[in-house]
């Protein structure tokens, strides 16, 4: 689906105290950010944001960075993001290939992989989000007991992850193929997709992963 571009949407996040501007010169300094040493959990591909959002609602415990690379996409986020009183939750307008850049070693305690392009074609395989490519680039960020936490409709993709996901040295800890009617449901926060799908009777897949 092609995305609309919204006309001056960069310069309003360019300008958004919401927005982190030039993440990379933040590595290892994440915790001044947000001026405290709570546990920091980001979502790779938030859309606009109601599920990270949500969960900085949530708990106000913990640190959430969004992270968007479509400046129309994330722009919704930000002006949902307006409306709240939240100070623990951030963006960024970044490509996730380049996380390793932006967080150190042990910055980050969990991702969050949501309704990601299923990039269907095998050519673009490299793409997807739980390829062993970006699999890596999680391990170069996560706590040793950090995990990646992915929600998905596609069943394509989500059969790609659980064999994909091993071969980059992780374990799979728990799935589901019906996530609504499953244990795995229980204090389940929904996207807007989910919503949307799960509305309409699709089922909803979900896996956590771990390295041990």
């Amino acid at each position: 689906m092609r995305l609309r571009h919204i006309p001056g949407s960069e310069e309003e996040i360019a300008g958004s105290p919401y927005v982190v501007q030039n993440p990379s010169e933040k590595k290892g300094d994440w915790k001044e950010v947000f001026g405290n040493e709570n546990p920091i959990e980001i979502e790779v591909g938030m859309g606009k944001g109601r599920f990270i959002m949500e969960l900085a609602f949530l708990h106000p415990e913990i640190n959430y960075v969004g992270i968007e690379r479509y400046p129309s996409v994330l722009l919704r986020g930000l002006q949902k993001r307006a409306g709240l009183e939240l100070d623990n939750i951030y963006f960024m307008c970044v490509d996730a290939i380049n996380l390793g850049d932006i967080f150190e070693k042990g910055e980050v305690q969990k991702v969050y992989l949501n309704f990601s392009d299923p990039w269907p074609k095998d050519r673009h395989a490299k793409r997807r989000l739980t390829s062993e490519e970006f699999m890596a680039v999680y391990d170069t960020i996560l706590t040793p007991e950090g995990v990646v936490e992915f929600k998905t409709d596609n069943k394509g993709l989500f059969e790609y992850s659980l064999e994909s996901i091993p071969r980059a040295g992780w374990k799979i800890r728990e799935h589901t193929f019906d996530l609504h009617r499953s244990e795995m449901g229980e204090g389940n926060v929904m996207t807007e997709y989910e919503e949307k799908f799960s509305s309409k009777g699709n089922p909803i897949y979900k896996l956590v992963a771990g390295r041990a």
